[in-house]
């Protein structure tokens, strides 16, 4: 069973989200809230497998949220799916580096909605889907580019390794790398658990963030 805690400001929005994925026999929502703190609070109490977080809310924002569910000990395993209006939010690739591991439109269909609290609960970044793709893209690309004097130092990398760092901040899957490179799904999964050990990186997400950073994607 998946627990989840669904926060949003809107009674409705949370309402709706926890009907729809109540209706999932594989999915409880345990807890929703309507603030930041609240949020916090209801995770450290029951622990969830994910939270569904928005970012505009009162008092203290769904990255502050965030972060401070990322970050404690008591809960650094709880996986975050932020929810974003797209053309209204600016503040993903903060949300990114405050341990989100994926993004949701509002508007999404409910199967879609499903669909990514099973991939995030699953310990999978939610990169395949073509809405988080569109949202790494749009708004990793409003941060200027890395220039060589400001680019993080990486660990030291394979080659493959780094090929396998770029293919997962480009929105592959592990079998669509393992197309790429000519090699198996297996290997890649070990590539990519490499990446995740040697970068401190939670999840996919954040290895996206990563390679940007270190000027890896163009």
């Amino acid at each position: 069973m998946i627990r989840v805690v669904v926060a949003d400001d809107q009674e409705l929005v949370r309402t709706g989200f926890a009907l729809i994925l109540g209706s999932d026999p594989r999915i409880e929502v345990v807890a929703q809230a309507a603030d930041g703190s609240a949020a916090v609070a209801a995770t450290q109490e029951h622990l969830p497998d994910v939270v569904l977080m928005d970012i505009r809310m009162p008092g203290m924002d769904g990255i502050e949220a965030t972060r401070h569910i990322t970050s404690a000990p008591g809960t650094a395993d709880v996986r975050v799916l932020v929810v974003t209006t797209f053309d209204g939010d600016e503040y993903v690739v903060d949300a990114l580096r405050a341990g989100a591991s994926g993004f949701l439109l509002k508007d999404t269909a409910p199967a879609d909605l499903i669909a990514a609290v099973t991939v995030v609960a699953a310990g999978d970044a939610l990169l395949s889907p073509a809405v988080t793709l569109r949202l790494i893209d749009r708004f990793v690309r409003v941060e200027p580019a890395p220039s060589a004097t400001t680019r993080p130092a990486l660990p030291e990398l394979t080659q493959r390794e780094q090929e396998v760092l770029v293919a997962v901040a480009e929105g592959l899957s592990n079998a669509e790398i393992a197309q790429r490179l000519v090699v198996s799904y297996s290997t890649v999964k070990t590539h990519v658990s490499h990446l995740l050990t040697k970068l401190d990186a939670r999840d996919r997400a954040q290895l996206v963030v990563l390679a940007h950073r270190a000027g890896l994607t163009q």
